[in-house]
């Protein structure tokens, strides 16, 4: 039986992986996965069991980390955008606690950028974004992902070793299941899954994807890494024993909201 490259390393071993869909979740920290600028007016809270919330100063967006410390390896990050504060969301976004870190991190970097932009002009790409569906999937097709089509309104993309998918729906503009799902493993029982609401602006999935099959490795120790996949993964530069994690380091804490202990 042929070896894989994880093979025989010693669990504390870091090294450098591709794909990211099978890299693990990586350094879990919601203050760097979100990286918004707190000390500008965006409200912060984390409890000691580790849930954490965000809003943006005028309230429309919320985002979540619950990691359920009492079930190991479950636990989701929600984002929500709201038309106007306190109002039902008009769009959704969910990621499993197991998702890579440095995905959520650049989707919530590309929220960022559109709230940014709507603030500082007219426009409402978080409600009204023109962004096309082929600007999500046509770099995973440029990638080697394939692409299977369905008559029911569904297409599905499939990393190369079969480990990972994108799957949208294309002909349906409202529903209960997600415009657009994504998930990382064996689709029977992922590591991970993402999904995108109808009306999730497509500037973040297109963001979600970019980010997914990006050819800069993620730094994980072995122990970190999902063994049922580790035979797909491709070890680039191995390095030293020392704290993984590729995402810039989280600053300090910004003062907790009242009820709220850090």
């Amino acid at each position: 039986m042929l070896s894989h490259p994880l093979e025989n390393l010693d669990p504390a071993q870091s090294v450098k992986v591709l794909p990211r869909h099978l890299a693990g979740p990586g350094l879990v920290d919601p203050r760097v996965v979100w990286d918004f600028p707190f000390e500008e007016g965006w409200p912060f809270a984390q409890t000691e069991a580790g849930t954490a919330t965000a809003f943006s100063p005028c309230l429309r967006l919320h985002t979540t980390f619950d990691p359920q410390s009492d079930k190991p390896g479950r636990g989701t990050w929600t984002l929500n955008a709201h038309r106007a504060p306190f109002t039902p969301p008009a769009w959704r976004i969910t990621f499993d606690a197991t998702t890579p870190a440095e995905i959520l991190h650049d989707v919530h970097n590309e929220l960022l950028d559109l709230y940014l932009e709507d603030t500082s002009g007219d426009q409402e790409k978080l409600f009204q974004d023109a962004t096309p569906p082929h600007e999500v999937y046509t770099p995973l097709l440029t990638h080697g992902w394939s692409h299977q089509i369905r008559t029911d309104g569904i297409q599905t993309f499939l990393s190369p070793e079969g480990l990972g998918g994108v799957r949208h729906r294309y002909a349906m503009r409202s529903s209960s299941e997600p415009a657009w799902r994504a998930w990382g493993g064996y689709p029977s029982e992922p590591h991970w899954s993402a999904r995108f609401s109808f009306a999730t602006p497509t500037t973040l999935v297109a963001a979600f994807t970019a980010s997914l099959i990006s050819t800069e490795p993620l730094q994980r120790t072995i122990q970190d890494v999902p063994t049922q996949t580790r035979r797909a993964l491709y070890v680039a530069t191995p390095t030293g024993k020392q704290q993984h994690g590729t995402m810039p380091v989280a600053p300090p804490p910004p003062s907790p909201a009242a009820g709220h202990t850090r």
